[in-house]
């Protein structure tokens, strides 16, 4: 098994050719054991996408997911999140028995994940599949020594931390949280067990990758993965890496990531993730951010970065604050980064998430860069008819959403957004009851210029906010939904091809 293998994605095609796909995290689809993964459903979801003509299945994070189970706080940056494995793989692979996942069913349309309950299910159920695992197999011990540079870090911070009783790396002890050689090296011979258990599951989650990528590949589908820009105070990456990261003596951050106020939060957001230090970074050729998107393309066809705008400049809050207000602006490293990336990776295709506080400066990076920005539909309808994101001013670089995993529903967005807007959007757009408002919305994004549009999967379910994947700056039912098995219906997907191809882009 190679997981670096794949197909090479010319960029000229995001350039040139129109098209469209489908936001929908794995976590979200349906089956038996109360989360989705990457078996029989992904592949039924591949053929979905390509019956109603789509290009393109665009996933949230797939790392797994510490405090508050959001995909952006993940506790490595190279890992697999375990959740997303088919546990009926572990069957055919002879490592489950039949009946001994029996137990663990759940009714398969049920509307929310819970991970709470999966976390100690599933631990269960890999120990005891990797028990019956033989670690001399040569395909393991091959993948074990091509991802070495990031593997035997993460495996030895989750063994770790099962014996710091689950706390953050900043809580271990001194040995453990400074890195001290020896006791590291006498932790991973005493626990060896352990330590390889946590690369068993990193096998099993990328062989299943290999093999749902390639199905998707055979059936003209490219994905478009999501990096987010920080990473967890808690994770692999900055314990093993501390030096590049604003922290004190006691290598706890004495500065942390948000957003500032804004028209919809009063106090900004407060992300809690460590900053980067950008001096040390450019210091070292920014190797670890080179490492870090050359992994992901390993992984996707096309990555979305996240917060783009913080290369320019990022907002930084002290640590302890209680909101992101007192915040101030820091300078970003800018086109140097992206510069040094080309240089090193060449063209490669990645989608700007430039939503925010955009300035001038933040749309002379993009410029520079080439990369396409996003267009949110959902944010166009300011009655004065000025938005960047309304289809008159988008531009063909560009990709155009219905809606993100950040926003409402189009139909929780009919019915709860300001009144002007939705009746400057029914005006522009001509929505109608008849043609049904989401079905005009994705209408609006599929007719834009932009060369690519995505849509929600709640959309095309005609779902209202009690299906909303996230609510940024809350903490609670987030990353929860799951569409339930049978609910796209036949008409919709002949509808969605027919708006794809009228809007050239099939």
């Amino acid at each position: 098994m190679n997981i670096f293998k794949a197909e090479k994605f010319d960029y000229k095609v995001l350039r040139k050719q129109r098209g469209s796909g489908v936001l929908m995290h794995i976590t979200s689809l349906p089956n038996n054991y109360g989360v989705g993964s990457m078996g029989l459903e992904a592949r039924e979801f591949a053929n979905f996408l390509k019956a109603a003509g789509q290009k393109y299945w665009q996933l949230l994070p797939v790392g797994p997911t510490g405090y508050g189970d959001s995909p952006y706080q993940s506790l490595s940056s190279y890992a697999g999140n375990p959740y997303l494995i088919d546990l009926e793989d572990l069957i055919e692979r002879g490592l489950i028995f039949e009946g001994e996942l029996d137990k663990y069913k759940e009714d398969e349309n049920l509307s929310k994940v819970n991970y709470e309950k999966l976390h100690h299910q599933r631990r269960e159920i890999f120990k005891l599949a990797f028990s019956r695992f033989d670690v001399e197999d040569l395909d393991f011990q091959g993948f074990v020594t091509k991802n070495n540079f990031w593997l035997k870090d993460y495996a030895l911070f989750m063994a770790i931390k099962d014996h710091q009783n689950g706390f953050s790396w900043l809580e271990w002890e001194d040995k453990f949280k400074l890195r001290d050689e020896l006791a590291l090296k006498e932790f991973e011979e005493k626990y060896r067990d352990e330590v390889s258990y946590y690369i068993f599951v990193q096998y099993i989650f990328f062989e299943q990758w290999d093999k749902l990528k390639d199905y998707l590949h055979k059936n003209g589908i490219q994905t478009i993965g999501d990096l987010p820009i920080y990473v967890a105070e808690d994770s692999a990456d900055v314990w093993a890496n501390p030096e590049l990261f604003k922290l004190d003596e006691n290598l706890i951050p004495f500065v942390v990531g948000g957003v500032p106020p804004d028209a919809f939060t009063d106090d900004g957001q407060l992300w809690g993730n460590p900053i980067y230090d950008w001096k040390v970074h450019e210091y070292t050729n920014f190797t670890w951010w080179i490492d870090r998107i050359k992994w992901n393309f390993s992984i996707f066809d096309l990555v979305r970065i996240d917060h783009f705008r913080g290369f320019e400049s990022y907002w930084e809050v002290p640590k302890g604050d209680k909101t992101a207000k007192n915040g101030k602006w820091a300078e970003g490293p800018g086109i140097k980064l992206f510069d040094k990336i080309k240089s090193e990776l060449g063209d490669v295709p990645i989608i700007a998430e430039d939503l925010g506080v955009i300035t001038s400066a933040v749309r002379k990076l993009l410029e520079d860069t080439g990369f396409p920005g996003m267009k949110v539909l959902q944010f166009a309808f300011n009655p004065s008819g000025n938005s960047e994101h309304i289809p008159h001013n988008a531009v063909e670089n560009s990709i155009m959403y219905t809606g993100t995993h950040d926003n409402d529903t189009i139909l929780g967005w009919i019915d709860e957004f300001d009144s002007k807007d939705i009746e400057f959007a029914k005006k522009y757009l001509n929505l109608t009851k008849e043609e049904g408002y989401t079905w005009g919305m994705i209408r609006g994004a599929f007719t834009s210029i932009s060369r690519i549009a995505i849509i929600q999967m709640q959309d095309l379910l005609f779902l209202d906010n009690s299906a909303r994947m996230n609510i940024p700056g809350t903490l609670g039912d987030n990353w929860t939904w799951r569409m339930k098995k049978g609910e796209l219906e036949e008409e919709v997907i002949l509808k969605l091809k027919d708006m794809t191809e009228m809007s050239g882009r099939l």
